[in-house]
């Protein structure tokens, strides 16, 4: 019981940071399972490595919270009406929030479809590897196309409805295939789009709300409520150090990103592609 406490939580800190540095949590997840796997049914693990992630969109809800809460007087400057309960409600909330509901249409519609048979096909160490690889190329070739080109759209209020609706598409590829990583998918579909980096990282973190709350329902509805003792304990581990985590690697991006471009992570995102690579090769991951 203790040891499987001690890898949820290891399991939440790779999740919190993973999540939202463009390096893919779901590929990470799967690498830490095949080096630390924890000691459960095949069936609660598929629900682990998706349901822990509540706790790191938890996250993005307390520290965007003013700007993802579309009612109140508070910090309104833009009310739907002047007087009544149209000046409670914030229009500016509620479009990001219907480009956000846009956005995520396309990978909602696929992940219905196909979720088991993905899970079934990539879920594996080499489509990880692979991933990993293309997209560490992807930023690295974007940030030098980008290098001396000035964005057309610097905030989430200046996106196009057809802007965010391609963004998704881009999260479907993330969606398919462990290893993209959904934020590195969405933030490379931006950056091409001429999203500054960061609108592309807050539009990526709003996405995730929504994306990650739905999947997380899919993944439970499918495992089913009947969680033993131990199943509740690790998942809540998990989840919690996966918040704490997520809240400081958050601040961290979006500090980082106002002096500095994705290329590290490109890189970091090549070596550790080939790494699996070879650890594969040698038998070491299946």
């Amino acid at each position: 019981m203790i040891l499987e406490l001690i890898k949820s939580l290891l399991f939440g800190i790779v999740e919190g940071i993973t999540e939202w540095l463009p390096i893919s949590s779901t590929g990470h997840l799967i690498l830490l399972d095949e080096i630390l796997p924890l000691q459960q049914s095949d069936a609660f693990k598929e629900m682990f490595d998706v349901v822990i992630q509540l706790g790191a969109i938890l996250a993005v809800v307390v520290i965007y919270w003013q700007q993802l809460w579309p009612f109140g007087t508070k910090r309104n400057s833009h009310p739907m009406a002047k007087s009544g309960f149209g000046s409670h409600v914030k229009k500016n909330v509620l479009q990001m929030w219907c480009k956000v509901i846009t956005a995520t249409i396309p990978a909602a519609v696929i992940g219905l479809l196909f979720d088991d048979w993905f899970n079934a096909h990539f879920y594996n160490a080499w489509t990880v590897a692979v991933m990993l690889i293309l997209f560490g190329i992807a930023f690295i070739w974007i940030e030098k196309w980008n290098k001396n080109r000035t964005p057309k759209m610097n905030s989430i209020a200046s996106l196009r409805y057809q802007t965010v609706l391609l963004i998704g598409v881009f999260q479907v590829i993330a969606a398919v295939f462990p290893g993209t990583s959904r934020s590195g998918a969405t933030i490379v579909g931006a950056l091409l789009l001429g999203v500054s980096r960061t609108a592309a990282a807050e539009f990526t973190f709003f996405l995730a709300v929504p994306v990650m709350f739905g999947a997380s329902l899919l993944k439970l509805v499918k495992f089913g409520f009947h969680f033993t003792g131990t199943e509740v304990a690790v998942l809540l581990v998990g989840m919690i150090s996966a918040f704490l985590v997520s809240v400081i690697v958050i601040r961290f991006l979006m500090s980082y990103i106002k002096k500095h471009d994705f290329t590290v992570f490109g890189w970091y995102r090549i070596a550790l592609g080939i790494l699996v690579l070879i650890c594969g090769a040698v038998g070491f991951i299946g």
